[in-house]
């Protein structure tokens, strides 16, 4: 997932070359990026961001772990824990809470998972990451008003839809972007009835095609 803030160029979780979905679409030689979030280590997560950040001389952010696991590879990156702030180029990140599993395709330890929330100069962005629908996401409204959440929804390892709309409650903004769904097959799911179950409740749940767009 790409996010473009002003001149900046933000990549999130780079799951490209082993993607049956985009890999003939995407060619992440012509990528750009000035900086990768991970939410967590998982293959489907890191698998390119080396690559990248090599190529891009991007920065990659992510919890402790992940960060000290790219740094010994000689790629520059900017560690965080959850609950911490930064103030980034593009905009203020906070890291915070997911529940899920996190560790690289080796078995190495890949820290606790967690998701972003980014406050930009005009439009505020909660990254979930891969997560079960948690109480902490009530948090997230006290500090941030949201324009867009990113939400995982093909359910079995995340939260599915209807999990994803009490999520779109609990942080305030029904305005969702929907992730990780239809890479493999424990995660596919019917859109049509995806996006009616969301409009059903009042939300706008958006479905993008492989190298498709959107502008908040």
């Amino acid at each position: 997932m790409g996010i473009k803030i002003g001149d900046i160029n933000v990549l999130v979780d780079p799951f490209i070359t082993g993607n049956d979905l985009a890999k003939d679409k995407i060619n992440i030689n012509d990528l750009k990026a000035d900086y990768i979030l991970l939410t967590h280590a998982h293959q489907d997560h890191t698998l390119d961001a080396e690559e990248i950040a090599k190529n891009t001389g991007a920065v990659i952010v992510s919890n402790f772990e992940i960060a000290n696991h790219y740094e010994e590879k000689g790629i520059e990156v900017h560690p965080m824990n959850h609950g911490g702030n930064w103030e980034f180029e593009f905009g203020k990140v906070k890291y915070v809470n997911a529940i899920h599993t996190s560790s690289f395709p080796d078995g190495k330890y890949g820290g606790q998972p967690g998701g972003f929330v980014i406050e930009g100069e005009h439009k505020n962005i909660y990254i979930a990451g891969d997560t079960a629908l948690t109480m902490d996401m009530k948090l997230i409204p006290h500090h941030t008003t949201l324009d867009l959440a990113i939400l995982p929804i093909g359910d079995n390892f995340t939260m599915g839809v209807e999990d994803a709309i009490i999520a779109s409650d609990f942080v305030e903004c029904d305005k969702v972007l929907g992730c990780h769904y239809d890479t493999f097959g424990y995660i596919e799911i019917d859109h049509e009835e995806a996006k009616r179950k969301f409009f059903d409740e009042g939300k706008d749940l958006m479905l993008l095609e492989i190298g498709g767009s959107l502008e908040l």
